[in-house]
C-alpha cells in the first residue's frame, strides 16, 4: 500500500509543483529543495547574527522534495541512515539555494531562507536556527499537513505518535549566514 501511495504522489507531484509556484533552485537531480519567494507573515524575530526578520520581509521559502526522499528511502529501514542521508542532501543543496538568491532579480531584498519541518535534529549544525511556531492553530495545521509524510516515511510511526510527539518548527537562516556556511563548506570540500 505504501508503494502504491508513493507512486500516486509521484504522478501528482508535478501538478503540485505548478499550483504552489515552487521551482528548483538549481539542477533538480542534485538539489533536494524546491523554493519560492514569500512574504514572511510570522512574528518579528532576531536571528543570532543580528538579522531582523519582520512581517512582510522577503524570504526564500524552502520545501524538501518529500516524494523523492520517500521513493529513495523505500527500502531503507534504518532511521539513522535516513537522517544521515537527509543531512547530506541538505548540505549539498545549500550552495544551490545561495546561488538562486545571488542570481535572483530581487536578491537585495531577500533577508534569508525559511522552512517548516519536523526534521530539526542536526539542522543547527547546518546553520539553521530553530524557532517555535507560536500560533497553536497553525502548529496543529502543520502537524496534520505533515502527517502523511511521516506515516509514509516510517514503517513504525502511527498517526497518534506523530500528532502527540512531533512538533513542526520554523528553520531560519539569514542570507549572510548562508553565504558564510556555503563558502566554508566549499573550502572544506575543495581540500578533500
Amino acid at each position: 500500500m505504501r508503494d502504491f501511495l508513493i507512486s500516486i504522489w509521484f504522478i501528482i507531484d508535478p501538478f503540485y509543483l505548478k499550483c504552489t509556484r515552487l521551482t528548483f533552485p538549481s539542477c533538480k537531480e542534485r538539489n533536494i529543495f524546491r523554493v519560492r519567494l514569500t512574504k514572511y507573515k510570522g512574528r518579528n524575530i532576531i536571528l543570532s547574527d543580528g538579522t531582523l526578520i519582520n512581517k512582510n520581509d522577503t524570504l526564500v521559502k524552502i520545501h524538501l522534495h518529500n516524494v523523492r526522499l520517500l521513493k529513495e528511502f523505500r527500502n531503507i529501514n534504518s532511521e539513522i541512515r535516513k537522517a544521515k542521508m537527509i543531512y547530506r542532501y541538505v548540505q549539498m543543496s545549500l550552495p544551490g539555494i545561495e546561488n538562486y538568491i545571488q542570481n535572483h532579480t530581487h536578491s537585495k531584498k531577500i533577508k534569508g531562507i525559511v522552512g517548516i519541518t519536523m526534521l530539526i535534529k542536526g539542522s543547527e549544525r547546518l546553520g539553521f536556527e530553530i524557532i517555535d511556531i507560536s500560533h497553536p492553530i497553525y502548529k496543529w495545521f502543520k502537524r496534520f499537513a505533515f502527517l502523511p509524510i511521516e506515516i509514509l516515511s516510517s514503517k513504525k510511526t502511527s498517526a497518534w505518535d506523530v500528532l502527540k510527539h512531533h512538533n513542526p518548527s520554523y528553520l531560519f537562516m539569514s542570507t549572510n549566514k548562508l553565504s558564510k556556511y556555503v563558502q566554508a563548506w566549499s573550502e572544506k570540500n575543495s581540500l578533500l
